[in-house]
């Protein structure tokens, strides 16, 4: 399991001007960086689980290298590179839904991937009125934890603290991907208003994981 963020309740960053939300190349920033990086469970595998990882990563890098695409606008570029996150996020609570055996914890699981999933129909609306397609794709960090775990659950086995862990890891990659959205700059008006909603009811997510985890321990 990942170190948890050390402020999760970090101000969002102030609303950037006017000219900075006209620029229309798509700025590929820091967000952007999040998308082809390793989890740090895969780099701290073992052996074989490496090059498992390995060949999980050349397709990963290759599907990364298919999917970059021209988009009208900053904004588009900033919240098509977040709704990967946010796809990330329906995936893992899914799946969490699909392998917990304890029926309070499926049930705020099940509320979770609805959550998610309006978020990603709301950003997707945005997406759409900037001029951009509709974004259901997931990362390639993603991906590759997904698979990681799935080869280590057929060894070791999942049980609640596991699964619990995986979605305390993939809350903090959603919250990194909004604060780096935030401070991208370029998104303004009720679109940044949106995600900043978005963001503050991740940490809300974030924190009740964490409290969840403790009465695991």
């Amino acid at each position: 399991m990942s170190q948890p963020i050390t402020s999760p309740a970090a101000p969002v960053p102030a609303d950037p001007s006017s000219t900075a939300a006209s620029q229309a190349t798509p700025a590929r920033g820091s967000l952007g960086s999040l998308l082809g990086k390793v989890p740090v469970a895969v780099k701290n595998a073992s052996t074989t689980q490496k090059l498992v990882g390995g060949t999980l990563l050349a397709l990963g890098l290759a599907l990364l290298a298919r999917r970059q695409k021209s988009l009208p606008s900053a904004q588009a570029a900033t919240l098509d590179e977040l709704l990967y996150f946010v796809n990330d996020r329906i995936e893992g609570y899914q799946r969490a839904v699909d392998e917990s055996e304890d029926a309070q914890l499926r049930g705020y699981y099940k509320q979770l991937v609805s959550q998610s999933r309006q978020f990603a129909t709301d950003l997707n609306g945005y997406l759409t009125r900037e001029g951009g397609e509709r974004e259901e794709a997931t990362t390639l960090k993603g991906k590759l934890y997904r698979a990681w775990m799935d080869a280590k659950a057929a060894v070791t086995g999942r049980d609640e603290k596991t699964i619990l862990g995986s979605n305390i890891y993939g809350e903090e990659w959603a919250l990194k991907a909004y604060e780096q959205a935030l401070a991208d700059q370029t998104l303004t008006g009720p679109l940044r208003q949106a995600v900043a909603r978005q963001y503050a009811l991740s940490q809300k997510t974030y924190a009740q994981l964490q409290r969840l985890a403790a009465k695991q321990a």
